[in-house]
């Protein structure tokens, strides 16, 4: 792949990585909290809806594979697990508050 990754590439690689427990993207959940990305690099920081999430791990390892599967060979790929800031389900996308019944 010659392509320079973007945010659009990292984020349409993220939605592939569905929340088991949600049955939802984690994009559209609100669990993507920052994408930063250069022609070396791409760092990602996810949040999980509770500390207490037992899909966390599995999550991240998902989404490090949909992403590292997207990017041009060598380029570095960092998935941090943060909690702040904290997620709300005002994060969540209208599609997503939609189909849970959340509209605001």
């Amino acid at each position: 792949m010659d392509t320079l990754p973007d945010d659009d590439l990292v984020r349409d690689a993220l939605r592939l990585v569905d929340d088991p427990e949600a049955g939802m993207n984690i994009v559209d959940l609100g669990l993507v909290c920052d994408i930063e990305v250069t022609a070396q690099a791409v760092r990602i920081d996810l949040t999980m809806t509770t500390a207490a999430c037992p899909m966390a791990e599995m999550i991240v390892e998902q989404a490090c594979d949909a992403v590292a599967a997207a990017l041009p060979a060598g380029t570095a790929l960092d998935i941090r697990l943060v909690w702040d800031p904290p997620w709300t389900p005002e994060r969540m996308s209208g599609l997503a508050r939609e189909r849970f019944g959340w509209n605001f």
